[in-house]
């Protein structure tokens, strides 16, 4: 039973991250990674109380994404990559410099630019380039 549960937890992750990869790829601003410090969100149309719950809610969705993917690194699926988007949901101290250094990644950086193309977004501004 627990196997069986695993296993439809492992596919289901695996189909939430392909879907939500490409969306969330496509919501980055170009300039986002290229600034010092991180831009402030359009926090200002949502109440204290609406942007309190989007927080926390995010916060537990990443947690989840993060503890799925380090089962998902025993079980079939994609758990890295699972793992990268919980810790990139996850609000902590030094998160935007930890982005900036994950998208400066050659590989990495040619692969959200990719996606972005499929979307028809224009590319990311690399974060340690002069513009």
């Amino acid at each position: 039973m627990i196997l069986t549960s695993l296993v439809g937890l492992s596919i289901l992750m695996l189909i939430v991250s392909i879907i939500g990869l490409g969306w969330f790829i496509s919501q980055i601003p170009e300039d986002y990674f290229i600034h010092e410090k991180r831009q402030s969100d359009n926090w200002k149309k949502y109440s204290p109380e609406t942007r309190i719950v989007i927080i926390v809610a995010k916060n537990i969705l990443g947690v989840t994404m993060l503890i799925s993917g380090l089962l998902l690194l025993i079980l079939p699926g994609q758990g890295v990559l699972t793992m990268i988007i919980g810790l990139l949901l996850i609000d902590y101290p030094g998160k935007f410099k930890l982005e900036q250094k994950i998208i400066a990644i050659p590989s990495i950086f040619k692969t959200l630019n990719w996606f972005r193309a499929k979307s028809n977004k224009s590319n990311l501004q690399h974060p340690f380039k002069k513009y």
